[in-house]
């Protein structure tokens, strides 16, 4: 195996771990609560400031945000991120 291949087999390897571990500790209320804030900018980034202002206080929110990941992980992302919602809405119109 190539360094190369090591590399981004690594760095899928540890963002796949890096989910999971976030999907696992929201529902514990004071883990799940620094997860969601230290995971707040990068929300931020990826679904703009209105969608991504929800999303962080549904996911900090204790019961919410248990009930809001339980769905997601049957149905998908409930708030798109903002490349989706643009995409959603060019196709609408």
């Amino acid at each position: 195996m190539t360094q190369e291949a090591a590399v981004g087999k690594s760095s899928r390897t540890t963002r796949v771990g890096a989910k999971i571990l976030k999907r696992i500790a929201k529902p514990i209320p004071i883990i799940g609560t620094a997860v969601v804030v230290m995971t707040a900018y990068a929300v931020l980034r990826r679904k703009g400031l209105l969608r991504g202002g929800l999303d962080v206080a549904l996911d900090a929110t204790p019961v919410v945000g248990s009930v809001k990941g339980v769905v997601e992980l049957v149905t998908g992302d409930l708030i798109p991120d903002r490349d989706e919602a643009d995409t959603q809405d060019r196709k609408r119109a």
